[in-house]
């Protein structure tokens, strides 16, 4: 015969109301809790379908028969869980129910039962109803387990606050219930998540004054909270401490101190620190790396954070987004454009977007580096990405406005309105300078005219920017028109636009009229300052009227503006100009004893006047005194001397300069390339001329017909026609246009080398094209019809030899 504890384990379980039945002593329980092995309906099942709210009272005898039959009290926390959950009864019914089933709060079941249900409504979400539950079991002598409590502690700062927390713990601290390190752990995690980096510092200095001593958890969640409040210091104590305790600091724990020290700019700390990670036997990984990388770009030492970044990717590391974004603006800090151009193509490749302003800087720099074929290039691969926002196409436009690249940008604006980019008003107004400054008025007012149906009210940039076209054009009456129609509109003119028209005067040579348009302005409200007197000087010592300079400069002294530098150097400048540099000199000291510091602009004055004479030396001179002021010279001041040594035919004492200036990382522009192309024609050496050009072009400078000019001429004179012709040609590529000297030199080179035919044809292209022959252009004709009759290769022409 079988034992009874087996015959009753195959016997089928009794219903819930069986156990309720037997809780009240009607009658016995026939099977036990244990018996798992059958099919059998839940408890829960039962509990919700038959409880009604008045029958809660049998909850503490139906947990007492559980209890009884079940030892392990399993079931009898199922059933009490159910009751929590399906039926909802209040967290104080299940504490007196518990405590009324195990006989009082003494009974080792009370704090297990309720310890375990405070586990389930706390990791249920149900913050309110667990709190409930804990106040009712503290007030009843129930005190839950470390686990349970530490389990409403997270409930609590997730659902409620971090600080409801705190105050619950401070409050299990006052009734000196049992702590432990995954309670302060738990703590310190919601306080970090929630940015109280100082309230988790706190919770960490008060373990040892509850003995309890911090785990490898605590101690990285200490850590992490201390590098977010930059303390690299104690960061770093914590760290040995740590390690003392014979806890191995996990690489985020590492990373976190190298970061901070790295904001610190304690550079050498964090690199002995990745050291003795390396040693302690992990491995870098790419955050370390790029937080290392990022440590060089703030020193601006982004060479060494590029060989972090080759050596990481030869190790097999996968860069990141934030670790190109690093790079990428490290680079574009210290002008390496090329380089963060390289970066971001790089990235493409790898299925890695940057973000918008990452890849705006880097568009921003090649333009800024004259790179715009690269910006242009670019944007192309990017335009369809979503990241161009219409910073970068402003970006974009106002940059090839600067190289003068009508027709990318147009291609720009294009691309804008097909990918849905909204412009805004500045958008228009590059656009509007572009026009402008290509001299295109037409196209310029049209797009002036849409702008209201776009929804922008022209403002005073906008009328500013179109009468400052038209004044380049010197169509003054234009520009007046348009002055008239913007305060029509109700557009009150600023500083700016009353010196933007004087100003053109200027330029344009009208200087005698500038005084006149003052006393208009003057009347209408306008207030000159010291920006318009300055540009009316400026004006009349460009046009070499000096007398009518100093007479506006006496004119602002009584108008009790005072001269700043800009007008004394327009005054150097002016002297200079007319070779008066003893009059220059003596402006000079009058700056020193009225306590003003010469500019560099002032020093190129100088420094270009005593160039222009041939007088290098004292040219020299002023380049120490420059340094000694704290300067630095800029590209215009190489220029002066380049061209003071050309016009000297000193070309390597030029070409000593131009290696100069490229060490200190000055970029050439068009003007010094010109003069150093000239110079080494005029020698001979065309070879190294081309070389410059080649530079010259690879580096963004946009050649003008100076530049060609140069080339033209020295490529004819040695003879080579064919390169000359070439060279016309590259110039119809670039949109620009020859000058009847070029087709001079090309006609009379082809003559030279007995190209007749192609020499007639240059002449009815240079027709067709409507630029006008002159003088030298007749006598050359004149010469062809000669050679046509006598011989076609008459090198010692006279009238050729003089145009050579």
């Amino acid at each position: 015969m079988r034992p009874p504890r087996l015959r009753a384990a195959v016997s089928r379980p009794l219903s819930w109301r069986a156990h309720c039945t037997a809780a009240s002593g009607s009658t016995p329980v026939a099977a036990t809790a244990d018996d798992d092995d059958h099919p059998r309906v839940s408890l829960s099942t039962h509990f919700t379908k038959s409880l009604a709210p008045a029958t809660v009272e049998y909850l503490p005898s139906t947990l007492r028969a559980l209890l009884a039959s079940s030892p392990s009290q399993r079931r009898a926390y199922l059933f009490l869980k159910s009751a929590a959950f399906d039926t909802r009864l209040a967290p104080d019914a299940l504490v007196d129910a518990v405590l009324s089933a195990v006989d009082g709060p003494e009974s080792p079941h009370a704090t297990a039962l309720l310890s375990r249900l405070l586990t389930s409504l706390s990791r249920a979400g149900r913050a309110d109803a667990a709190a409930a539950a804990y106040a009712g079991m503290v007030a009843r002598g129930v005190v839950p387990d470390v686990k349970s409590r530490t389990d409403l502690l997270i409930v609590t700062a997730r659902c409620a606050s971090v600080a409801d927390a705190l105050a619950l713990f401070a409050e299990m601290r006052g009734k000196g219930h049992r702590l432990d390190a995954w309670m302060f752990d738990a703590l310190m995690r919601a306080c970090v998540k929630e940015g109280m980096h100082q309230e988790a510092v706190r919770l960490f200095d008060e373990m040892p004054g509850a003995e309890i001593e911090p785990d490898q958890r605590v101690y990285a969640v200490a850590i992490a909270a201390l590098c977010k409040l930059r303390d690299a210091d104690r960061s770093l104590l914590v760290l040995r401490k740590m390690d003392d305790a014979g806890f191995a600091p996990w690489d985020f724990t590492y990373n976190s101190v190298v970061d901070v020290l790295v904001k610190e700019g304690r550079m050498e700390e964090a690199l002995h620190l990745k050291d003795e990670m390396l040693a302690a036997g992990k491995k870098m990984g790419i955050v370390l790396a790029t937080t290392l990388m990022h440590g060089y770009c703030l020193r601006r030492e982004v060479r060494k954070a590029l060989d972090i970044f080759e050596e990481a990717v030869r190790d097999g590391m996968v860069p990141t987004n934030v670790t190109y974004g690093v790079l990428i603006i490290g680079c574009n800090e210290v002008g390496m454009s090329e380089k963060a151009f390289e970066l971001c193509r790089l990235m493409r490749q790898h299925g890695l977007l940057p973000k918008t302003n990452e890849f705006n800087m880097v568009i921003e720099g090649l333009l800024n580096d004259k790179q715009w074929k690269d910006a242009v290039s670019l944007f192309e691969e990017m335009a369809d990405t979503g990241i161009p926002d219409v910073f970068t196409y402003n970006i974009l436009i106002r940059g090839l406005s600067r190289h003068h690249r009508l027709r990318e940008v147009l291609t720009v604006w294009k691309k804008m309105n097909e990918t849905g980019v909204k412009p805004s008003i500045v958008t228009y107004h590059s656009l509007l300078l572009c026009y402008c400054v290509k001299g295109c008025m037409d196209e310029a007012v049209k797009l002036y005219t849409e702008m209201p149906e776009k929804g922008f009210t022209p403002n005073v940039v906008t009328y500013t920017t179109l009468m400052k076209g038209y004044i380049n054009k010197e169509a003054f009456d234009k520009a007046y028109a348009l002055l008239e129609e913007m305060k029509q509109n109700g557009v009150s003119c600023n500083e700016y636009t009353y010196n933007i028209l004087i100003n053109g005067l200027c330029v344009a040579g009208r200087v005698c009229e500038v005084d006149e348009m003052l006393k208009r302005f003057v009347n209408e409200g306008f207030v000159p300052t010291a920006m318009t007197y300055n540009s009316i000087i400026n004006g009349f010592v460009k046009a070499g009227m000096m007398d009518s300079a100093f007479a506006m400069y006496q004119q602002m002294r009584e108008k009790g503006i005072p001269p700043d530098i800009v007008t004394y150097t327009s005054f150097i400048d002016g002297y200079c100009r007319i070779s008066c540099c003893d009059l220059a000199l003596k402006m000079l000291n009058d700056v020193r004893c009225k306590g003003l510091r010469l500019d560099i602009a002032a020093y190129n004055s100088l420094i270009n006047g005593f160039c222009q004479q041939g007088n290098m030396s004292h040219a020299l001179q002023f380049l120490v005194l420059l340094l000694k002021d704290g300067l630095l010279p800029n590209v215009a001041i190489y220029n002066s001397y380049i061209t003071g040594y050309k016009n000297l035919e000193m070309m390597d004492e030029a070409f000593t300069f131009y290696k100069k200036m490229i060490k200190e990382g000055i970029v050439a522009d068009t003007t010094m390339y010109t003069t150093l192309i000239d110079g080494f024609s005029k020698q001979g050496n065309v070879t190294f001329s081309l070389e410059l050009f080649s530079e010259m072009m690879a580096k963004g400078n946009i050649p003008d017909h100076i530049t060609f000019t140069a080339l033209i001429h020295g490529l004819c004179r040695s003879g080579d026609i064919d390169g000359a012709m070439k060279l016309l040609y590259e110039m119809n590529r670039l949109d620009i246009r020859p000058n009847v000297l070029i087709y001079n030199m090309l006609i009379n080179g082809c003559i030279r080398d007995g190209k007749l035919q192609k020499a007639f044809q240059l002449h009815d292209e240079m027709l067709d094209r409507g630029i006008m022959p002159d003088d030298t252009t007749y006598d050359i004709i004149v010469s062809m019809h000669s050679l046509e009759s006598d011989s076609p290769t008459d090198a010692k022409n006279p009238i050729l030899s003089s145009t050579s």
